[in-house]
């Protein structure tokens, strides 16, 4: 019995070194900051979610577009971003789906076109995908090198099923403004 307290005590000695100083509570870092809350100092939640993609937390992106889909609507770029995370999470229905959604949406918004191209690719239907990736193309006005050289990529597939680029690793997500997303690798349905 007095082994079992005496082991209790070292414990209780241990977690006291690592606990902050002043004790639990003490550190304000655990509370949420104090004062009021403007909407406008809240960081957008797309902006969020393709930082979350960037770093390859898809699964973080889809809350982090749901927050966007909340206080912006589910405009076409919150729906082309939620089917763009739903495709790397292999996702490809639901991809798809959200995607076709957005398309309905705006039918002259790039991304989608272009990320829709990649659900197709990646589902083996090499002749609807360059159709899209034209469609995608001519919408940008030839300006996205990724979008040019998806459409390549699905025509010769259409062509060949088998053809496989050299140095590349496949067709490319975009997105609105600066950045894109690179599929690495083919999404496991299931």
């Amino acid at each position: 019995m007095r082994h079992h307290w005496l082991g209790l005590a070292l414990s209780a000695i241990a977690l006291a070194a690592c606990a902050p100083a002043g004790g639990v509570g003490a550190s304000d870092e655990l509370f949420p900051p104090v004062g009021r809350f403007d909407v406008e100092d809240a960081v957008d939640g797309l902006v969020v979610g393709h930082r979350l993609m960037a770093a390859g937390e898809y699964e973080l992106a889809i809350r982090a577009y749901n927050r966007a889909a909340l206080e912006q609507g589910l405009t076409v770029d919150v729906l082309s971003a939620l089917g763009s995370a739903n495709l790397r999470l292999g996702r490809l229905g639901q991809a798809e789906d959200i995607l076709r959604r957005a398309i309905e949406q705006d039918d002259s918004f790039p991304p989608a076109w272009n990320n829709l191209g990649v659900v197709l690719m990646e589902r083996g239907e090499y002749g609807e995908a360059s159709r899209v990736f034209q469609t995608a193309f001519a919408l940008d006005s030839g300006e996205s090198v990724e979008i040019r050289d998806n459409l390549q990529l699905a025509l010769a597939k259409r062509e060949d099923p088998a053809y496989a680029p050299p140095n590349k690793d496949g067709p490319v997500l975009v997105r609105r403004g600066t950045g894109e997303y690179l599929l690495l690798a083919t999404p496991s349905v299931g």
